[in-house]
């Protein structure tokens, strides 16, 4: 009989070696979007032809709130931008142990808030867009 596998409210997902979790980058919205293409051909007087082609773009984006006094630290956004800096891409696999792919870091946007004195934020909201390149 097969075990539930041990869930961490820690470890939320991994991309490569880096884990995003309280201590790194915990995310609040996990989204996805996936394609399929459908190619087509002009008929007469008739609708055009398609036929499947295979899948299409597979992109997830996670978005979150980086609050380093609280949870989560600057350093976990400096390591997603040095992946990314790469160009590589990664094993992406959920907290469960599912592997969902590979991908690779398209865009990291941030905005800092409640900036104080050096320019040092408080709160940074965060957003990573990943492609499945496999």
């Amino acid at each position: 009989m097969a075990s539930a596998p041990i869930l961490s409210p820690a470890k939320l997902l991994s991309l490569g070696m880096f884990v995003f979790g309280m201590d790194t980058a915990a995310y609040s919205e996990f989204q996805r979007s996936q394609g399929w293409r459908h190619e087509g051909s002009d008929r007469h007087m008739a609708r055009p032809a398609s036929q499947f082609t295979g899948p299409g773009e597979d992109v997830i984006t996670l978005a979150g709130l980086l609050v380093p006094e609280i949870a989560g630290s600057y350093g976990a956004l400096e390591s997603l931008v040095e992946m990314a800096d790469t160009g590589g891409n990664w094993p992406l696999i959920d907290g469960t142990g599912l592997v969902l792919g590979h991908y690779r870091i398209d865009r990291l946007n941030r905005d800092h808030r409640m900036v104080l004195a050096g320019g040092i934020p408080r709160a940074i909201d965060f957003s990573l867009e990943l492609t499945r390149v496999d």
